[in-house]
């Protein structure tokens, strides 16, 4: 098949762009001839407060990669439709609704009768605004097919399309191999980690309070981007008089800089309040560190409630407080770290492509 993905690549940063780039890699791999439809300017920089772009790619570029849309120019997004008529398929990435205009105005250009398939890694955002949902019910409505990466996003989805709307987990497509290619030290380091950017449904403030009553010779690091609130996070530390305790590191993380994190780590948190899909489940673990992380999205089916990290509740600052508590139990550290295997991902991203381009039927 003649494929084009339509979505962030290098010089972008992030889940979104690692996401784009292993998809075509993977299809090329399995035969199919495909393009990527990257951007020269995606965003207006007031709607993405963190860092857009990178110098040096984190991963290998896919060489079939175009960077001509631009979010000021509708005329290049017909045209950008217009010259994938003759394709077998075609996929939108859809990271957020303010994206929707543009691939309307792709659509546009397309020739009735090419497949598209949204491809959403939310359907909505966590934080929505009123707009969001006229957008994604106006781009869903026409489109051939939806894949999503979990139940209750299809149900969402289902809430605004007739359209056909597959599942299929979303596979690793990591920013950095496993670790610095050395084994991971033992020892308990006392030291917990959270990371990626910063948002309030990430539920941070909970992870704080939660260490203020947990385990007192605990430490944590938090590093990533901040979308605001890096000052309230900072008065809340002082107010929990955890200033000793948690380590602020702002700004976004290079991939050579992650190994490092994982290793003076003994468990990833992930305290969020909702969650889709999340890549930090399988970061952890191919850096040999157990995850604690809430019921939420498709953690649970990722973690191995007691062998390779512990599942708590939402928004639940005692539970969470619990959960550390029962993970800094002698010898529970080291327990819960053997019980950490790397995934075997080849399964999963055949899945995925035979979702992907059977999600127009």
């Amino acid at each position: 098949m003649r494929i084009a993905i339509i979505g962030p690549a290098f010089p972008y940063k992030g889940g979104g762009a690692h996401h784009t780039t292993e998809l075509a890699h993977r299809l090329a791999a399995a035969g199919h001839e495909v393009v990527v439809e990257s951007w020269r300017a995606q965003y207006p920089a007031f709607l993405y407060p963190g860092q857009q772009t990178i110098s040096e790619p984190e991963g290998e570029p896919f060489p079939g990669t175009r960077h001509e849309l631009d979010w000021r120019r509708p005329d290049g997004w017909w045209r950008t439709g217009r010259s994938l008529r003759a394709y077998d398929l075609v996929v939108l990435a859809i990271l957020s609704p303010v994206q929707v205009p543009s691939y309307l105005g792709i659509l546009a250009g397309l020739r009735r009768g090419t497949p598209v398939v949204a491809l959403c890694h939310n359907v909505l955002p966590h934080e929505p605004k009123p707009y969001d949902r006229p957008l994604m019910k106006a781009l869903l409505r026409r489109v051939d097919g939806v894949l999503v990466h979990s139940r209750q996003q299809a149900e969402l989805a289902g809430e605004m399309t007739s359209r056909p709307v597959r599942v299929a987990e979303m596979p690793a497509h990591l920013p950095t191999p496993s670790g610095s290619g050395t084994e991971r030290a033992r020892g308990v380091r006392n030291r917990l980690l959270f990371f990626g950017i910063v948002r309030p449904y990430k539920g941070l403030d909970v992870l704080l309070r939660a260490l203020a009553t947990g385990p007192d010779d605990v430490s944590l690091t938090v590093a990533g981007e901040f979308w605001g609130g890096l000052d309230e996070t900072e008065r809340l530390i002082s107010e929990l008089e955890l200033t000793g305790r948690v380590e602020v590191r702002p700004g976004y993380v290079p991939a050579a800089d992650v190994p490092g994190l994982f290793e003076a780590s003994d468990a990833l948190v992930l305290p969020y309040r909702a969650a889709t899909a999340s890549q930090n489940v399988w970061m952890a673990y191919e850096h040999g560190v157990p995850v604690i992380a809430t019921r939420v999205g498709g953690f649970a089916g990722q973690i191995r409630d007691g062998v390779d990290g512990l599942v708590c509740e939402p928004d639940d600052v005692g539970s969470l407080a619990d959960a550390l508590k029962r993970f800094y139990a002698p010898g529970e550290p080291e327990r819960l770290r053997e019980g950490v295997r790397p995934v075997d991902h080849e399964p999963l991203w055949a899945a995925y492509l035979d979702a992907l381009t059977g999600a127009r039927r």
